[in-house]
């Protein structure tokens, strides 16, 4: 008798299930101009208006006025797709524009745009490994899987330093010879604890020990720095970074990832990365959108001010209502529940009793007994709706003997 090919994908499902980590994707229809709510679609055909709590769209440019224009128009201009790689046809003007615009946002030579953020992480962190020769990576622990993903296809040597602590980082690095090549990997924002790195410690190592420093800033670009330029220009620290990544999928609100550095390094990768250079690039409206909502967040500053503040004011009033928030500098909310039963029951608990819909984090995107629940405010989302969640948390925790802060 052959392979059971069918029993072994229902083993693997099986123990996802087992574990309490088995992902249901929720069915929503985003509504124009009225985020952050949406319609929620039932499996049995029923439609309910909720509000939405986990979205990476933290500014709701994806709504915004502006960029619907400017997509609206690029599809009358040009229509649909790109119509190919960026090296077989796939190069518009949209393209070029938008690419000349991070690099000005970052003050860099020069952009590269990919498909995703996670692509922009994989095929440069791959490429770098490649390219330079026995290259080691400097990784921080809680790194993106994209990021991870890149060092596994660079074939290369990693070291792991301890989250933000730059005292272990420099332990590795007084290990490594003088003439080898170093990346120290490493992001802005780290999104599943709300905390930040620390920047300037990191690249002062990087300059001590001569390594190539390569900095994630998507939970930070279009939300920090008085352009948007992420958290490493809000410090006054963006010319000292050799590599700064960034998303077109979170604060900018459209689709697609981009890098931003010097010529050779950028050109490099343009011409090195496979995951470039055989995919299909982004579509031009697309690039449109995300073209004139990097022109919005330039001089958005109120914005981002309000942004800061809808999360200050949530993790205040989980805090006064005794919930568990996770203390965070950054504009993540994140709610500890600690386990992944529970922390499904309270997901779907809040989406059907009380319309309001957060995402549980379960393992493995973060460790096992961290399970969390991880609310994203918006400049849009309002007082009454903070009111009506906390007021949903409550009973919720309350009805399930959850543990409160201390």
């Amino acid at each position: 008798m052959g392979f059971d090919y069918k029993a072994a994908f229902e083993n693997a499902l099986s123990a996802v299930r087992s574990e309490g980590r088995y992902r249901v994707f929720t069915d929503i229809e985003r509504q124009c101009g009225s985020f952050p709510r949406a319609i929620f679609h039932g499996e049995d055909g029923s439609e309910r208006e909720i509000v939405v709590w986990c979205s990476n769209d933290y500014l709701g440019m994806g709504q915004n006025e502006r960029v619907l224009g400017a997509m609206q128009d690029a599809i009358k201009k040009v229509g649909a797709g790109a119509g190919g790689t960026r090296n077989i046809a796939g190069t518009t003007h949209y393209h070029v524009l938008l690419e000349k615009e991070l690099a000005d946002l970052h003050d860099k030579d020069r952009a590269l745009l990919f498909t995703s953020g996670y692509i922009a992480n994989e095929a440069t962190l791959s490429t770098l490994a490649r390219l330079l020769p026995d290259c080691v990576i400097l990784s921080d622990e809680l790194n993106h899987a994209s990021m991870i993903a890149g060092m596994r296809g660079g074939r290369g040597p990693k070291l792991i330093w301890r989250h933000n602590d730059v005292a272990h980082l420099e332990e590795l690095l007084q290990t490594l010879p003088a003439d080898v090549p170093k990346v120290i990997a490493f992001e802005s924002v780290y999104s599943m604890d709300g905390d930040i790195a620390p920047i300037e410690e990191i690249l002062d190592l990087a300059e001590k020990y001569n390594a190539f420093t390569y900095l994630d800033e998507v939970h930070g670009v279009g939300l920090y720095g008085d352009q948007g330029g992420g958290v490493a220009q809000a410090r006054g620290l963006a010319h000292r970074v050799d590599c700064i990544e960034g998303t077109l999928g979170k604060a900018f609100g459209i689709m697609g990832g981009y890098i931003v550095g010097d010529e050779p390094l950028v050109d490099a990768v343009r011409s090195y990365a496979s995951s470039f250079i055989f995919t299909t690039s982004l579509s031009p409206v697309l690039c449109a959108g995300a073209l004139e909502s990097a022109k919005v967040l330039r001089t958005a500053n109120d914005l981002r001010a309000k942004h800061q503040e809808r999360a200050i004011k949530l993790k205040s009033m989980m805090r006064e209502a005794g919930l568990p928030v996770m203390e965070s500098p950054s504009h993540i909310v994140p709610l500890m529940v600690g386990d992944p039963v529970h922390c499904k029951a309270v997901s779907d608990s809040l989406l059907a009793d009380h319309n309001i819909y957060v995402q549980p984090i379960n393992y493995p995107t973060v460790p096992k007994g961290t399970e969390r629940l991880r609310f994203s405010p918006s400049p849009l989302h309002t007082d009454d709706q903070m009111s009506a969640l906390i007021d949903a948390l409550n009973a919720i925790w309350s009805a399930r003997g959850l543990r409160r802060a201390a």
